[in-house]
């Protein structure tokens, strides 16, 4: 059985006294059914490791360089995200891929430069709302799973999160049946590259305007095995009930 998953992409929010928030949710949730995962922004890595220690609330990185060293001004290798405290990196998240022209093959490196590090990568997918109308959205995830995942992946170091691009941050979500085609598709795709062991241990997240109100219904579609939360995630008393919505699923 693959153990559920909430986790939560504070992307470029959190100061010093954000990590108050960490604290509550630690504290609501001290045994809980789902594995919870924390990526703040790397700034809060380490005095977040000072609160989580000993607690179920794991933390990652939102990105890492391919490279372990060098001469790389700005830029957080995977050990380094290890030795402040992440066991795990977002990788390939849209907004990386769109504003910072990040590739798929780019991805694949440093998914396999986090796997080196022993970090479990969360690699994100997801298509515009151009290639949604256009109806090309699983030849656009496909390749992009295909491009984006390393041989090193195995069930315990990757996690894919689905974020069609046009839902994050803008309310909408897309319904159960397109959530629920996009998954079976990567299911089926993971299992037909990795054999069915592996494929079917992966754990399969879904991302992009996710919140108490509609958490339910999401974690009710087949193949959907928790979610990568943005906004929502920031807050305890708004990401507290969508755990609580993982775990009753």
């Amino acid at each position: 059985m693959r153990r559920k998953l909430a986790a939560g992409n504070w992307k470029m929010n959190g100061l010093g006294a954000s990590l108050a928030d960490l604290r509550v949710l630690a504290d609501s949730h001290p045994e809980p059914s789902v594995d919870l995962l924390i990526c703040p922004p790397a700034t809060l890595l380490h005095p977040a490791r000072a609160i989580t220690e000993g607690t179920a609330i794991a933390l990652g990185g939102q990105d890492c360089h391919t490279e372990v060293s060098g001469a790389f001004t700005g830029d957080l290798s995977a050990e380094m995200l290890g030795d402040a405290g992440a066991t795990a990196v977002i990788l390939g998240h849209s907004e990386r891929r769109d504003k910072h022209r990040e590739t798929s093959e780019e991805v694949r490196v440093k998914a396999r430069a986090a796997h080196a590090a022993g970090l479990m990568t969360v690699i994100c997918l997801g298509e515009s709302m151009f290639q949604r109308e256009a109806t090309n959205t699983l030849d656009i995830i496909g390749a992009q799973l295909s491009l984006s995942v390393p041989d090193t992946s195995t069930g315990e170091n990757l996690v894919i999160a689905y974020e069609p691009v046009w839902a994050i941050g803008s309310g909408m979500t897309p319904t159960p049946e397109q959530i629920g085609e996009v998954h079976t598709f990567m299911r089926a795709r993971l299992e037909k590259r990795f054999g069915p062991g592996v494929g079917r241990s992966v754990r399969l997240l879904y991302g992009g305007s996710v919140k108490a109100a509609n958490a339910a219904e999401i974690f009710s579609i087949p193949d959907v095995d928790g979610a990568l939360v943005g906004g929502a995630s920031l807050k305890a008393s708004d990401f507290s009930p969508i755990i609580e919505a993982l775990e009753s699923a």
